[in-house]
């Protein structure tokens, strides 16, 4: 198979078939024909999705990387802090030539200040392949190769909660996953009360693969059954029309006062479930004291919670009574949690289940994050998926994933995590395979100045994203397409046979191709790849699925018969609840992992950390970040709808949803009106951190005082060598703050901030987003 940049031609008529592929966005097969590609859907989905689209025009774009490029100031200068990094040229270097140097860079840093000098970065959903998944991938090469590497916990997407539900809930797992399914909305839930809604552009993507997207089916069945959908939140978007949800219209950040309310009004007019919350709960004394103001003087009622949150308090009391009585669902969407004190809704969340006296009860009780990834709200499988093992971390130092650009800034400082004083290490190497930090780290100018304190940045990537653009050494890797896995979720049925369909661009390589060569001149080769080739390890990764499903008799297809079909489906294990189900049944017989073995309303844990920003009981603490009259709009930095994150920016369905190149915004026509700003223009977003533009859509959706401009847009600085230029493409991310949201999990705080905004007048600069960075032909 040849190809050049623009197009692929196939050397045989048999390359036209359709071949079985996966992705985050849905299983797919693809194929060449007429040397453009075309993708379809698997035909089991019921409800596909349209990022798949992204693929064709992805393919061959110019934004990918073509060879080995090496910074031109670190080529010339060796190792060390630089500014110029982002603002400078590339020269392109041959694979050997790159990979010695590259070894040898290791191994000064290994031998001169050890393998807890080096950060592990690969934060992302690099591939839904089993095997050529990044994240273990680097992971594996620096645990064989290395000694170890500084590593990171908890994501983006969770910090906050992930943090606080196993101190108060139990294991994370066992309440996103094991807990209220989609088929239990279905077919029991009364009223599904939604805490920032349960957005599909968050549920049709998964970490792994997914074949089937259910979630619009079930909401769809669930509604026609006579269940109500209420949101709460200021975008009328978060739930699907399928839903035909009542939209209560609130102001962001405001939801812990709102649960609090709907609590104090079961409370005072007890409708609250007594004998649940002394079975199964403990600190719930403590909790209704400060409810009902004695511990404060401020009674959390209906009349508190509205002036707060912008809802009615006779909307507030009446939603509280439509609750009682029924299979009630609360569900806290990851977006709550995203912001200052990002801990308290998911806590509160709980509470309000609690009282109503419905957690364990199907299609009832609390469901945080469903509806926020593809994976929540389903069955597991009842036997193992392939796993590519990544070896033994010789360093324990970690830092929670958001504080990135604390630890390069602050080496040797201290800070608080999860009750413990912690000590940011000091990093001279990061190494970033998979993920893109300028589109998840918040307060982009800020990152900038903290990889500029590197010696070494060193990054995989299949395109000039703007991480890749401020990397000293930038490695080409492979697209999906362009290699073989197996496809696969422990939280879907079917795996896949990942076929690949066309030659690597230019000289991509597989990262496990790079890793490999790079162990060689580490002397490390045998451990990291056991001498296996890729084929190999796929074999080997088969292997134990097959053995179960033998084991289990159940049809165990050999590796040869599955990689030549289009894939199998897993046995799933029953929709029972899980751990909160079984609690719920016998809480002495089936405790929860907690300290008490009980859902803490009051952790005397947590309370013992002496955190001001996050006390021993849900808390009403306001945010500090408010409107005023420099910045007197609420910005929400949302997901996106056209692609999973930042990736594919540049493919095809996400460009088209874009308003004369760039990243578009909403807006209430109040607001709108009030700025001079009509449907279509372009605005300027700004306040003290930066400024970016955007297209602008005014709608109703919206409540007024907001505006919302999703993330995922390429960072594009008009002037890369300025600091804090414009960003023309749309990335709100320069907008963002980088704080902690408390500092029990220092989560990150990127989905609300306050900006100005403006209507722009002036000439529109061009997007360059996807060019990729000037170059020199390096001397012969």
């Amino acid at each position: 198979m040849t190809h050049s940049n623009d197009q692929i031609t196939e050397p045989s008529a048999a390359d036209d078939a359709f071949r079985p592929h996966t992705s985050h966005w849905g299983v797919f097969s693809a194929r060449m024909q007429d040397g453009r590609l075309e993708v379809r859907p698997h035909p089991g989905d019921p409800d596909p999705n349209e990022i798949i689209q992204n693929f064709p025009a992805a393919l061959r774009h110019r934004a990918r990387i073509a060879q080995p490029m090496v910074r031109r100031g670190w080529l010339e200068r060796g190792p060390g802090p630089d500014d110029r990094r982002g603002r400078d040229e590339y020269l392109p270097m041959s694979w050997g030539a790159v990979l010695d140097l590259l070894g040898g860079e290791l191994a000064r840093i290994r031998g001169d200040h050890g393998p807890g000098a080096i950060f592990g970065g690969s934060y992302g959903w690099a591939s839904a392949g089993r095997f050529h998944h990044a994240q273990s991938q680097i992971h594996r090469f620096l645990n064989t190769s290395v000694g170890g590497y500084v590593r990171s916990v908890n994501s983006y997407s969770s910090g906050a909660s992930s943090v606080l539900v196993p101190h108060v809930i139990g294991d994370y797992e066992d309440l996103v996953k094991r807990n209220v399914s989609w088929e239990q909305i279905a077919d029991h839930s009364e009223i599904v009360l939604a805490f920032g809604g349960m957005a599909l552009k968050n549920s049709m993507v998964a970490g792994g693969s997914i074949s089937k997207h259910v979630e619009r089916g079930a909401m769809d069945r669930a509604r026609a059954r006579g269940c109500q959908f209420v949101l709460v939140g200021p975008l009328r978007g978060d739930l699907p029309e399928e839903a035909g949800a009542e939209w209560v219209s609130s102001n962001p950040g405001s939801d812990t006062a709102l649960m609090m309310a709907l609590v104090h009004t079961l409370v005072v007019n007890g409708l609250h479930d007594r004998e649940f919350l002394a079975r199964c709960t403990v600190g719930w004394p403590i909790f209704e004291r400060y409810l009902l103001g004695e511990t404060d003087g401020q009674p959390k009622d209906a009349a508190w919670a509205a002036a707060i949150a912008g809802v009615p308090a006779d909307a507030i009391t009446a939603l509280a009574t439509r609750l009682h009585g029924r299979r009630a669902l609360i569900v806290v969407a990851h977006a709550l949690q995203r912001a200052e004190h990002g801990e308290q809704p998911v806590w509160m969340g709980m509470v309000l289940a609690a009282a109503l006296g419905q957690i364990g009860l199907p299609g009832g009780g609390y469901g945080y994050g469903l509806g926020a990834i593809a994976y929540y709200g389903r069955r597991y499988n009842a036997v193992p998926v392939p796993t590519f093992a990544q070896g033994r971390n010789g360093v324990s130092d970690f830092i929670p994933v958001a504080r990135i650009a604390d630890m390069l800034l602050n080496p040797g400082t201290s800070y608080r995590y999860n009750g413990q004083t912690r000590t940011y290490p000091e990093i001279k190497l990061v190494y970033w395979a998979g993920g893109n930090p300028f589109h998840h780290h918040q307060d982009l100018n800020r990152l900038r100045q903290a990889f500029a304190r590197l010696d070494t940045l060193v990054v995989h990537e299949l395109a000039w994203t703007a991480t890749a653009r401020h990397a000293d050494i930038v490695l080409p890797c492979t697209m999906t397409l362009e290699r073989e896995d197996i496809g696969g979720s422990s939280n879907d049925p079917l795996l896949v046979p990942m076929q690949p369909v066309v030659e690597p661009y230019g000289e991509a390589r597989d990262d496990y191709a790079i890793f490999a060569d790079l162990a060689e001149r580490l002397g490390t080769r045998q451990a990291f790849t056991e001498g296996r080739s890729v084929r190999q390890w796929l074999e080997h990764l088969y292997e134990p699925t097959r053995v179960e499903l033998a084991a289990q008799g159940l049809p165990a297809p050999s590796f040869q018969e599955f990689w030549a079909g289009e894939g199998f489906e897993l046995p799933q294990l029953p929709d029972d609840g899980g751990r909160l189900r079984k609690f719920r049944e016998d809480p002495a017989g089936h405790p929860l992992p907690t300290p008490t073995g009980k859902l803490e309303i009051y952790s005397e844990t947590i309370a013992s950390f002496g955190e001001a920003d996050c006390p021993g009981h849900p808390t009403w603490l306001g945010p500090t970040n408010v409107p005023d009259t420099a910045s007197p709009y609420v910005l929400v930095a949302n997901q996106p709808r056209t692609r999973l994150h930042s990736q594919f920016d540049f493919g095809g369905h996400s460009s088209e949803a874009k308003h004369r190149g760039r990243e578009v915004a909403s807006m209430h026509p109040a607001d709108a009106a009030a700025r001079g700003i009509a449907d279509g223009d372009i605005i300027r977003i700004s306040n003290e951190r930066g400024a970016c533009l955007a297209g602008i859509r005014v709608t109703d959706g919206i409540r007024q005082g907001v505006i919302q401009l999703p993330t995922g847009a390429w960072y594009d600085p008009a002037d890369p060598t300025e600091d804090k230029s414009l960003c023309v493409h749309g990335n709100p991310n320069v907008l963002t703050r980088d704080v902690g949201t408390s500092a029990l999990a220092q989560g990150c705080t990127g989905q609300l901030t306050t900006v100005q905004v403006e209507r722009f007048d002036g000439n529109l600069p061009p997007i360059q987003a996807y060019d990729p960075p000037a170059r020199q032909v390096m001397p012969t």
